[in-house]
């Protein structure tokens, strides 16, 4: 058990964590959040990059990058288990304590994620395709006629509503479409959360020669869902969604 770096040194209390990765990579070189050095606490085979908490983190723009900056750079020597922005553990002892007691669990997942990258698809609806809809529906065309015939603000509201819907039941079978494409291109994916307009937010496991041919055929579906689904890629990222939650350094 050693520390490589002052960041990690007993006496300091506080430490924010960055993420935990193998023993025998090197400390990041780039500053952490607030500027501060991080260093590496080795425990069981296993590495934690800290470095001092501030006093009250907050998400600034600099520390949110800073944060990216240090599991970029763990991430080049390999696999790295990140953690979210502002994971802080009361003291170097107790970090110590769930690199043992979790040892197993994280080297697990470790194997698991080595090679791969995050990606994010998101899609949100578009109403591009509302006269293509109206022409090929039946009820829609119908109600859209009597709408303009006898115009008013119930049949108005009525119309609006049959065509909202139409957008989103369009949208989300482009979205069914897109996880259908994608889905064989990866290790594993992560629901993420919808609401009444984003219809797709998935992150998929993706190994890293496989990104360029995940990035095509994204960009296909793009293109061949535009009226419907404004698709969105981005990545690669660390793998947030697939690091289970069951080791969580105590405090935030």
């Amino acid at each position: 058990m050693t520390a490589t770096a002052p960041a990690a040194a007993p006496g300091l209390g506080t430490l924010y964590v960055y993420g935990i990765t193998a023993a025998g990579v090197r400390a990041p070189r780039t500053t952490g959040v607030d500027g501060a050095p991080v260093g590496l606490l080795t425990e069981s085979g296993l590495c934690a990059a800290v470095s001092p908490a501030p006093e009250r983190p907050r998400a600034r723009r600099r520390d949110l990058m800073a944060h990216q900056a240090v599991l970029d750079e763990l991430a080049a020597q390999g696999p790295v288990l990140p953690m979210r922005f502002a994971v802080l553990t009361p003291e170097p002892d107790a970090l110590r304590a769930q690199l043992r007691s979790e040892g197993d669990h994280l080297r697990r997942q470790l194997v698991e994620i080595d090679g791969c990258v995050e990606m994010n698809v998101k899609g949100t609806m578009v109403s591009d395709c509302l006269a293509e809809l109206v022409r090929r529906d039946e009820n829609l065309r119908s109600l859209a006629l009597r709408t303009r015939r006898r115009p008013g603000y119930e049949a108005n509201v009525r119309l609006g509503e049959a065509l909202a819907q139409a957008v989103r039941r369009e949208a989300r079978r482009a979205a069914r479409d897109v996880l259908d494409r994608l889905t064989p291109l990866a290790v594993r994916t992560a629901q993420g959360p919808l609401d009444d307009e984003r219809v797709l937010s998935t992150s998929f496991l993706v190994r890293a020669a496989d990104e360029p041919r995940f990035r095509r055929e994204a960009a296909a579906r793009a293109r061949a869902c535009g009226d419907r689904l404004a698709l969105g890629v981005t990545g690669p990222l660390p793998c947030y969604s697939f690091v289970e939650a069951r080791f969580a350094p105590a405090g935030r």
